[in-house]
């Protein structure tokens, strides 16, 4: 699977059934794998001009599954945000 592939889908949260956001990056251990998700967050991508938006990191072990048309992720409260 490409990033590109991962980007085309909805990221949904399960315990709230909302959508968390989009994925704009990942980011690679140093072992080579996948740690986290860099998300857009949802609520501040339709302030295109804000210097507050927030970009939303997703540790790789919340994810649940990931299917053809969203991933499903268990957030727990845990999701770090950085500007």
């Amino acid at each position: 699977m490409n990033l590109s592939d991962l980007q085309e889908k909805e990221v949904i949260d399960i315990s709230t059934g909302k959508r968390i956001g989009t994925i704009i990056d990942i980011v690679i251990s140093m072992a080579g794998n996948i740690s986290k998700l860099v998300l857009e967050d949802r609520k501040n991508t339709r302030k295109l001009f804000s210097k507050t938006q927030e970009d939303i990191y997703l540790d790789w072990k919340q994810i649940i599954k990931i299917g053809d048309d969203i991933i499903l992720v268990d957030s727990k409260n845990d999701l770090e945000y950085y500007s």
